[in-house]
């Protein structure tokens, strides 16, 4: 590499005068250069911090990470810290719209830990992650000024986490930090924080300990005095209580935009002047020229697809009547065609709105759609559920299942990572009649289930042994797709007949503000939305609210301009559920034929291993015998699952049989498995032996054990002890006294009971007994073995037997054959074949 000179007094290049220096000077003037550096750092970073209460400090700096970006900032609460920063490129040819992406993303490296899985990478955004990128976005696109479409990224990276403070809000109050510090035309500042409801008091920003305690859980975004996006969930609770957390939230907010604005003063850039796209007036006058008298007709026909239909045709001869004239004068011209179009059809609908009461398709102001609703939709579902409000419709399906069906993530930043009820959304593009790609959930399919989820799941019964999965297939849309799931899924759960604490559902509320006047409109359609100010839903039952969420495209409205339309969704909530009620007053009594049984019970936590078996194999055994889902918890509940009463109980007996404690006064039949000269040891229960002593085999004296079994004999024995360590002792004598069985006179063995009668074709559960390099020897009755041959191990080749057994373990296997001298053949292949044909 070919050194760069530079030129210094003297005449000596900076080459020659660091070659002419000694090793020692060197040293010297690397670690002068290294100490300025580090001097000029610490002068240029800045910090505020913002008290949240409760002794609680948010600290927000800039100057130290990022600095080449518009915009940087870091924040830290506790020993959480994230960095946020933005940047910006010209705008694309063509765009009509403020083209902002949010990305926010957690790495394991920041807790200290390593992905799990065998690629040790962070991959695609999880579930947290994507939330969070859209509640970053919605309150700070509404502060950029009209017109402006450069292309901006907001880049969130959670640095430190300390398992207790959550990143999410932090990640919202950065990304307004970072555009405030930028050049960006941003209009903000904005805060925002979490508010959680503990023991009758808020908490700003509450820790997942706290949360775990909470009533309620709502983020923030606002500037002072004006609410901008609040979402969130609560325990059914008032109007009034979230009213009140977001005055309580407001306070904070006016701290956290002072501290922004004194760092911005210090560290912030200068705005550049921001190239906006504006429609010039010879355009505006031309338009609308052409369209006066035509616009409001179009605007106000009742469906959505012929409004469309009318408006496409007044587009389409309004652009070659007028771009003809201004296609030399105006750059842009097919843009900004469009975008004047749009701007125009806004304006009529909502003129209408303000000044005639009228809305788009006919109704009044607090007038809902004809709704209706149906149960038992699909015959082989665990549960469904059709809402259909005006041109909404969701079909909803409810499937039952285990314990292991739950939903598990690895949540970095803490607080639960496994969900027992999960409800996930689908937009396909038939439900809006336009063709596109399709691929998989987009972020706001996952937003919209997530919304629709937490509102559900307040009213979930405690300790429900199911596992409850929620799938919304979106049939058509106009307008609150996600409330029509909250709706269509409350009727799909009773449905099922899963013990809901009430129905649950869900309306949306607009709103159109001009001039100083403000107008609601309940249960709002896709024109109102896209044309309006507001997009605010809430869920609840009839005792409260259980979820909500609020958009906005101005920036902000007043708590209580936003109180009112908590009123007025109330009112429209309990009309619903009086709807819904008719169709499904509440949860069935008697599940779907098709859902899974379950039982749950309790064994002792010291059988856990032995109902698990080594590698698995006894639960495994179980589950391919029967045909059950068993799930074991480490408090000892053992859940099991099974599509019918048969399989149910199978699996319950062989689950009590393997983890029943041993009783003592109680009289057992066992297998000899030990002979010693002292005594023998008998097999009472699965894996549990007993020493039966010599002195207590007969009511007189034995002189040999054999005298009495063999091993492999059956003897009936009394438990009449266990000591401290477990070790059982037993008694034939004491049992054949209370029994009423004599011994026989010669002294000799207790007969052994006939074995069954062997059935062909029958598949059964047996214990290995014997290994063979050609096969193994499987018990499948008390005293009763069959040869499993190698070759009926597996459906492949089986090189040898201990890859698929070894001696004790439990195998499935088929009775195949009974040879003419009594001998048993056994097939785990054709076993296994034929369970998978039952499934």
């Amino acid at each position: 590499m070919i050194p760069r000179f530079r030129q210094i007094s003297g005449g000596y290049s900076e080459f020659s005068f660091l070659f002419s220096l000694s090793q020692s000077d060197l040293h010297i003037l690397t670690a002068e250069k290294t100490k300025q550096k580090v001097e000029n750092t610490q002068m240029n970073e800045k910090k505020v911090n913002v008290d949240i209460g409760n002794g609680r400090v948010i600290e927000i700096s800039t100057g130290k990470l990022a600095n080449l970006a518009n915009g940087a900032a870091v924040l830290k609460l506790g020993e959480t810290v994230i960095l946020v920063a933005c940047c910006s490129g010209p705008s694309k040819e063509g765009t009509d719209f403020l083209p902002l992406q949010v990305d926010y993303r957690e790495k394991y490296s920041a807790a200290g830990r390593f992905p799990g899985g065998y690629i040790k990478r962070e991959g695609r955004p999880s579930e947290k992650e994507i939330l969070t990128c859209r509640m970053t976005d919605r309150p700070v696109r509404p502060l950029f000024p009209e017109g402006f479409f450069d292309e901006i990224q907001i880049q969130a990276l959670l640095l430190s986490s300390d398992g207790q403070n959550e990143s999410d809000v932090m990640t919202m109050l950065g990304a307004s930090a970072a555009l405030a510090l930028s050049d960006l035309p941003f209009q903000g500042p904005i805060g925002a924080l979490r508010v959680g409801y503990v023991d009758g008091k808020f908490i700003a920003n509450p820790t997942h300990e706290e949360m775990a305690k909470s009533d309620l859980d709502l983020v923030y975004a606002g500037v002072a005095d004006k609410v901008i996006m609040i979402e969130g969930d609560a325990k059914e609770c008032s109007e009034e209580t979230l009213r009140d957390a977001m005055s309580f939230a407001n306070e904070i907010v006016k701290k956290q935009i002072d501290a922004q604005k004194e760092l911005v003063a210090s560290s912030g850039r200068k705005k550049k002047e921001p190239r906006l796209h504006k429609v010039p007036q010879e355009l505006k006058d031309a338009v609308n020229a052409f369209c006066k008298g035509k616009m409001e007709a179009a605007c106000l026909v009742n469906s959505k697809e012929e409004r469309q239909t009318a408006l496409d045709a007044i587009f389409t001869e309004m652009e070659a009547a007028v771009k003809p004239q201004l296609e030399a004068k105006v750059e842009e011209l097919d843009l900004k065609l469009k975008m004047y179009f749009d701007q125009l059809t806004e304006k009529t609908v909502r003129t209408a709105i303000m000044e005639k009461g009228v809305r788009p398709d006919g109704r009044g102001l607090e007038d809902i759609r004809p709704i209706s609703c149906e149960i038992g939709v699909l015959p082989r579902v665990h549960g469904s559920g059709l809402f259909t409000r005006g041109e909404t419709q969701a079909l909803v399906i409810v499937t039952l299942g285990a314990g292991s069906d739950a939903q598990e993530s690895d949540p970095i930043t803490g607080g639960t990572g496994t969900k027992e009820f999960y409800l996930h959304y689908n937009f396909p593009n038939f439900s809006v009649n336009e063709p596109g790609r399709i691929s998989g959930p987009g972020r706001r399919e996952i937003g919209h289930g997530n919304l629709a989820e937490r509102s559900i799941a307040q009213v979930m019964p405690a300790e429900y042994p199911y596992t409850v999965r929620c799938v919304s297939e979106i049939m058509a849309s106009n307008g609150s797709t996600s409330m029509a799931s909250v709706c269509g899924g409350t009727l799909a759960l009773m449905d099922a007949g899963v013990p809901l604490k009430l129905p649950v559902a869900g309306i949306s509320c607009g709103l159109v503000s001009e001039g100083g006047k403000d107008i609601l409109l309940t249960d709002i359609i896709g024109a109102e939305d896209f044309y309006g100010d507001m997009d605010f839903k809430v869920c609840g039952t009839k005792a409260g609210i259980t979820g909500f969420q609020l958009d906005l495209k101005i920036a902000g409205i007043s708590i209580d301009l936003l109180y009112k339309g908590m009123i007025r969704n109330r009112d429209a909530r309990l009309k619903i559920l009086e709807i819904m009620a008719g169709c499904i007053a509440e949860p069935r009594a008697e599940m779907s034929k098709y859902a899974p049984r379950i039982v749950s019970m309790k064994i002792n936590t010291e059988k856990i291993g032995a109902l698990i078996g080594p590698g698995g194999s006894v639960i495994r055994g179980i589950t391919e015998t029967t045909g059950a889902q068993i799930d074991i918890e480490d408090d000892g509940t053992v859940k099991i699952f099974a599509a019918d009463k048969e399989a149910l109980d199978a699996a319950v007996q062989a689950v009590k049989d393997i983890t029943a404690s041993v009783e003592v006064g109680k009289i057992y039949r066992g297998k000899v498995t030990g002979m010693k000269e002292f005594g023998v040891f008998v097999e009472i229960l699965p894996g549990q032996d007993g020493l039966l002593h010599i002195s207590e085999m007969a009511n007189y004296r034995v002189n040999k054990v054999t005298d009495i079994c063999n091993e492999g004999d059956m003897l009936t024995v009394k438990v009449i002890g266990v000591d401290d360590r477990g070790k059982i002792r037993l008694s034939r004598k004491a049992a054949m006294e209370e029994t009423g069985e004599e011994d026989d006179a010669s002294g000799q063995a207790e007969k052994q009971a006939p074995a069954p009668q062997v059935e062909v074709g029958k598949i059964c559960r047996g214990k290995v007994t014997g290994m063979k390099d050609f096969g193994v020897f499987v018990e499948i009755n008390p005293g009763q073995d069959g040869l499993l041959h190698i070759s009926e191990m597996a459906n492949y080749r089986v090189n040898k037997v201990t890859d698929i057994c070894k001696e004790g373990d439990m195998v499935t296997v088929k009775i195949i054959g009974v040879d003419e001298r009594g001998k048993i053949r056994l097939s785990r292949k054709a076993a296994l074949e034929e369970l998978d044909d039952k499934k």
